[in-house]
């Protein structure tokens, strides 16, 4: 069975919801401290949402110093697949694993609602399962998840199709170019603002429209994103 490694910061709040998507996708969950300096051989590791830290000086800026985001760093460029969620996204970007960065959201206020995505990027290590142009719903909840990057940095982003996922209909805090996830050059690493891992189990997650044309609580259009990575892991 595949180990998938889930980061814990002081302030991580996310990460019981990740380890528990890790293993509905069918993988073992591998705690991971951020003191840690030993990824203990996982195949992957996760990066889950929260409040490292306290925010303080920025998002993701502290933990990016941790111990064990140093051997985070040096796995990934080594072809480790690293998936960021929320402040995962910030801690990557504040490591140089991705580029750009996460400001306050323009309108100033912490949002929490369905998010509908597209998928403009299916061959990165945790987007296999998808479509380019196929369409998900997941939660998304944050405060300062606004994207930005230079105009220069931008156009590289989209020109090389680095940009992974983007928001429909609705930008929910300002990003650039509607961007909601982006990837290194590689496909090995991802980072998105909003959190798939609560899309993963049926009965649970944003309203889903079912068979009989009623919402439903229970959509699990995140779990394609776990089951993404065990299967670039296989092939």
């Amino acid at each position: 069975m595949r180990r998938v490694g889930v980061v814990t910061f002081p302030g991580t709040l996310d990460d019981r919801d990740a380890a528990r998507a890790v293993e509905i996708a069918g993988a073992e969950a591998v705690s991971l401290w951020h003191k840690d300096a030993d990824l203990r051989g996982v195949d992957a590791v996760v990066i889950p949402g929260g409040f490292s830290y306290g925010d303080y000086l920025r998002c993701g800026a502290i933990a990016a110093t941790a111990p064990v985001m140093s051997e985070i760093v040096r796995e990934a460029g080594r072809g480790l697949p690293v998936l960021g969620i929320c402040n995962g996204f910030q801690v990557l970007c504040e490591s140089h694993l991705l580029p750009g960065a996460l400001i306050r959201n323009d309108h100033q206020k912490f949002l929490c609602r369905d998010q509908v995505l597209r998928i403009e990027n299916a061959d990165t290590a945790w987007t296999r399962a998808y479509s380019a142009g196929e369409t998900i719903t997941v939660p998304l909840k944050n405060g300062e998840g606004n994207f930005q990057a230079s105009p220069a940095e931008l156009e590289r982003l989209e020109g090389e199709g680095r940009v992974v996922f983007r928001y429909v209909d609705f930008n929910p805090n300002g990003s650039a170019g509607d961007i909601a996830g982006v990837t290194n050059a590689a496909g090995n690493v991802v980072g998105l603002m909003p959190h798939p891992e609560h899309a993963t189990e049926v009965g649970f997650g944003p309203l889903a429209l079912g068979p009989d044309g009623a919402s439903h609580h229970g959509g699990t259009d995140g779990l394609g994103i776990f089951r993404s990575v065990l299967a670039s892991l296989v092939g």
